[in-house]
């Protein structure tokens, strides 16, 4: 009774098998499948989840972009601080840009005008010899210039025009001579003499209508600019043009800077700006800021 108890069967020892219990229901409805069924299941959830990752950002994405919109009262704001800085910078840019046109073409010319001059010492000797103080043309009685009666006409075309490029020429209503360049400058001689020349960086036409052919109009300075060319006199009034090419007008300058800007019949700001290309011309060709005169073409 012992042994049996115990579980022993003489000398030698016995595990007592019991039947295994019976699964219920509820057990068997949550098993865990096995083989294809588990691949499945797991299959089954990992679509689950990556669909669950790959919508989560869109409706993120979506609630951000809300968030981030500007209404219409902010771009309307923002638009109006656009155009107030637009209104005071775009002035001084353009005035600027045309500073730089001006300075360029002056600076052009004056380099170009000069080489013509040398050029033509070399076909036709010192330029003492062939410098000739000549008129341009004359007027009918109905204010018409009379056609081949300028004598500056003909003095420029032999000595200048062969090394200019020029591409037009015309008699201006007061018989003055008029020479059109590639690059929309244009350069006149006066009426009366060959030792004043007016040179007008950009638009001429415009100029001209806009202030008329005398440069006490208002232009002097601003949209024509005033050289000389009088190699031949040694008077004093003439110091800084003897013996040069063409030059920044200084008739009658005595040498001081301030004169230039003010002070006496011809400073820049004056009603006879004619000082105002030489103010220019010791700045580097270019315009500096105490300048009296607005550059506008």
């Amino acid at each position: 009774m012992k042994d049996k108890i115990l579980g022993h069967k003489g000398s030698k020892m016995f595990r007592p098998t019991f039947p295994s219990p019976q699964r219920s229901e509820r057990t068997k409805k949550y098993s865990l499948p096995r083989g294809r069924e588990v691949e499945k299941l797991a299959s089954h959830f990992n679509l689950h989840s990556s669909l669950k990752r790959t919508y989560r950002p869109n409706v993120l994405t979506s609630y951000r972009l809300k968030k981030c919109a500007f209404t219409l009262a902010e771009v309307l704001i923002t638009l109006g601080i656009i155009g107030v800085v637009a209104a005071m910078t775009m002035p001084v840019l353009i005035q600027n840009h045309r500073n730089s046109v001006v300075e360029a073409r002056l600076k052009k010319f004056y380099s170009t005008i000069n080489q013509a001059i040398i050029m033509a010492e070399n076909d036709y000797g010192d330029k003492k010899i062939w410098y000739q103080e000549v008129a341009g043309a004359d007027i009918d009685d109905e204010g018409n210039p009379v056609p081949g009666s300028s004598e500056a006409e003909k003095w420029f075309n032999k000595y200048f025009a062969p090394y200019l490029k020029i591409i037009k020429t015309e008699i201006l209503s007061d018989g003055s001579f008029m020479a059109y360049f590639a690059d929309g400058s244009a350069l006149r001689i006066w009426k009366t003499s060959t030792h004043d020349w007016y040179f007008y960086p950009v638009n001429p036409k415009k100029c001209i209508e806009r202030h008329g052919l005398s440069i006490q109009r208002g232009a002097g300075g601003k949209c024509v600019f005033l050289f000389n060319f009088e190699p031949n006199s040694e008077l004093e009034v003439w110091k800084y043009h003897y013996n040069k090419g063409l030059e920044p007008y200084k008739y009658a300058w005595d040498g001081d800077i301030k004169k230039l800007y003010t002070g006496t019949t011809y400073s820049c700001d004056g009603a006879n700006p004619h000082y105002c290309t030489a103010i220019i011309q010791m700045n580097g060709w270019k315009i500096p800021k105490d300048y009296p005169q607005k550059i506008s073409y």
